[in-house]
């Protein structure tokens, strides 16, 4: 019987594709490495919300060189904007559509009822235009200017119905929105939920001595190292260890930031690793408006934040004492090391510092990367090279060393 039970649901999982637009190139250098729906924000990638919320199994419409790891699925009945994050009445919405029928809000496209590899190439029968508001992801620092309110959203999600797992006794809880998964360990350290909810995920570990005030997510098999500070709207994605001083920050997952220093207003993507006392600023001495760098204009783009941080792509690390001027961006594999101020866009493979960069080889990048993954033990496959390769291939204009 509960094979069978299980087999029924199964079968009726929806089948969605999650597309790239326009959002794509605007959140570049996070996604020279992923479709946009993979980006994290909240607790889930936003293919993960939207699995959820539909009951559904997902694929990705996205650049050719990255549909090898992460393909399309056939006979998907939706496609849905891979920029968009899930809501109860977008889902509402998104379920009452009929066969040839599309939602729109303006000149933004959320969701079409057939799916397609060139969505610019369907025809619809009627256009239905969405009057809510929801949450969309253009632009990198939009992932921690709205990851307190995605926070919450899937905290609701992945806990409602039900029973946490519980933590020692040593520890002092302020609040009782916490949520801990089986296997999550803490010890002699101080959780405070009144102003937002604090989840724990799978086997994670918070050591002696941290402070964590929620909003806050900790991600599976994730640790936070003695007497850490993690401030208000930050998330640790899976597989990753942090210490020092965070502050609504997007960690994505298997990164370090394991020492002293503080990042703030920040987002990290993979497979990043962050020396021991290294700091990024987050407000400019004068208060004026952060400007971060826009691949797509090859200048720097208003971001209208007084506060904006560091955007560090996967692979990209630096060394011991690294100081990041506010709004840095870093490139995929971008390797900074060295005293004093690098400047405020690091190319992607660039290697050096404040006194300047040379081209980080692909077969260097390799070699590390190997490395990095065999000590998670992962196979740095023929998939991942090939993603990176192109990656190099795309940037070679932004290294004019």
């Amino acid at each position: 019987m509960p094979k069978a039970s299980g087999l029924f649901l199964f079968l009726l999982l929806m089948i969605i594709n999650l597309f790239d637009d326009s959002s794509w190139d605007s959140l570049r250098p996070l996604t020279f490495t992923r479709p946009v729906a993979d980006l994290r924000i909240g607790i889930l990638t936003i293919a993960e919300k939207w699995a959820k919320y539909l009951n559904a199994d997902f694929g990705f419409n996205t650049q050719d060189y990255l549909s090898v790891k992460y393909p399309a699925k056939n006979n998907a009945r939706i496609s849905v904007n891979g920029s968009i994050c899930p809501d109860n009445a977008l889902v509402d919405a998104i379920n009452d559509l009929k066969e040839g029928q599309v939602l729109v809000k303006g000149d933004v496209l959320i969701a079409c009822s057939n799916d397609a590899d060139n969505l610019e190439l369907v025809t619809f029968n009627d256009e239905i235009q969405y009057n809510n508001d929801f949450i969309r992801i253009v632009y990198p620092n939009d992932i921690f200017t709205y990851n307190g309110i995605e926070l919450k959203k899937d905290f609701e999600l992945l806990t409602k119905g039900r029973t946490s797992s519980t933590l020692s006794s040593t520890n002092t809880f302020l609040g009782d929105d916490i949520f801990v998964e089986e296997g999550a360990t803490a010890e002699c350290s101080v959780f405070n939920s009144l102003q937002g909810p604090i989840y724990l995920g799978k086997n994670s570990q918070v050591w002696e001595g941290s402070f964590i005030r929620g909003s806050f997510a900790l991600g599976d098999d994730s640790s936070v190292k003695m007497g850490a500070k993690i401030y208000p709207n930050t998330t640790i994605g899976p597989h990753s260890r942090v210490g020092g001083e965070i502050n609504n920050a997007v960690i994505w997952g298997y990164s370090s930031k394991g020492h002293e220093g503080y990042l703030g207003n920040a987002v990290l993507g993979q497979w990043c690793n962050i020396g021991a006392d290294s700091n990024n600023s987050n407000l400019k001495n004068n208060y004026a408006e952060v400007r971060l760098w826009d691949y797509g204009k090859e200048s720097f783009r208003k971001t209208g934040l007084q506060f904006c941080g560091l955007i560090m792509a996967d692979h990209a690390k630096c060394g011991i004492n690294t100081m990041f001027n506010t709004g840095t961006v870093a490139g995929v594999s971008a390797n900074v090391f060295g005293s004093g101020f690098p400047r405020n866009f690091i190319p992607d493979f660039a290697w050096g510092g404040a006194q300047g960069f040379e081209v980080y080889s692909l077969k260097k990048m390799f070699e590390t990367a190997e490395k990095v993954y065999a000590r998670r033990d992962l196979a740095f496959d023929e998939a991942e090279k090939d993603i990176l390769s192109a990656v190099f291939n795309l940037t070679q204009e932004y290294r004019r060393f």
